[in-house]
């Protein structure tokens, strides 16, 4: 449904952004964030999915600054290298890879109002966009790693937030989410009966029923604030 665009950041680096488009006017816009894996099929997938519901889904690739053309599976290796590649990026100087999320958040802004979504390393991605960023209507994190943990979870949103957890998730300990909440009332947090990566159905984590939940949500989420 989509095809990869290249877009440029406020200082001048060009990356690869994956845009799939709506069949018709556009409601709005979403972008997604993609997990340590890449672009891959999945992040594809679910950007598909927004633009199947209507908006025009813009998933930045985020590891594009230390390495061009990740596209990773879910196996042991996969996992090691996706986590080295997040360090790299997060270790980079300041803003980092926030100024591609923001050259991809103006460029979805073409088509109205414009959510963000994304998964785990996207998660946390996703929350630090709705904190500091300019352009965003709405946020949607899914098991986001690091935000319930200092210093983000100390960030304050400038849009409204709507965070999905999995209460087995070993990566995520429950008191951190809990203890988010109670900082954070004006965050709407969902917590389902599932591992971290829920919503994956490449990963055996997948949950099936908490994936279409958390769907919903978000999609409801969004039709409230980007229309």
């Amino acid at each position: 449904m989509g095809n990869f665009i290249e877009l440029k950041a406020a200082d001048g680096f060009s990356f690869p952004v994956y845009v799939a488009k709506p069949t018709g006017q556009p409601r709005g816009a979403v972008v997604v964030l993609q997990e340590i894996f890449g672009v891959n099929s999945h992040i594809r997938n679910v950007a598909d999915g927004y633009a199947a519901a209507g908006y025009l889904a813009v998933a930045p690739s985020t590891f594009h600054r230390v390495k061009q053309g990740v596209d990773l599976g879910y196996q042991p290796d996969d996992i090691t290298t996706g986590a080295a590649l997040k360090a790299a990026v997060e270790a980079l100087p300041a803003p980092g890879v926030l100024q591609d999320i923001e050259a991809a958040i103006k460029h979805a802004s073409q088509a109205g109002k414009v959510g963000i979504v994304g998964y785990c390393w996207g998660g946390l991605l996703a929350w630090r966009a709705a904190c500091l960023l300019d352009g965003l209507s709405a946020a949607a994190p899914y098991y986001g790693g690091g935000m319930t943990m200092a210093p983000d979870a100390a960030r304050v949103p400038k849009v409204p937030v709507m965070a999905h957890f999995g209460d087995q998730d070993t990566h995520i300990p429950m008191e951190t989410v809990k203890a988010f909440e109670k900082t954070h009332p004006e965050v709407e947090v969902h917590v389902y009966a599932a591992h971290h990566g829920f919503n994956c159905d490449q990963r055996g984590s997948w949950n099936a029923g908490a994936a279409a939940t958390a769907k919903e949500r978000t999609l409801d989420h969004f039709r409230r604030h980007l229309g």
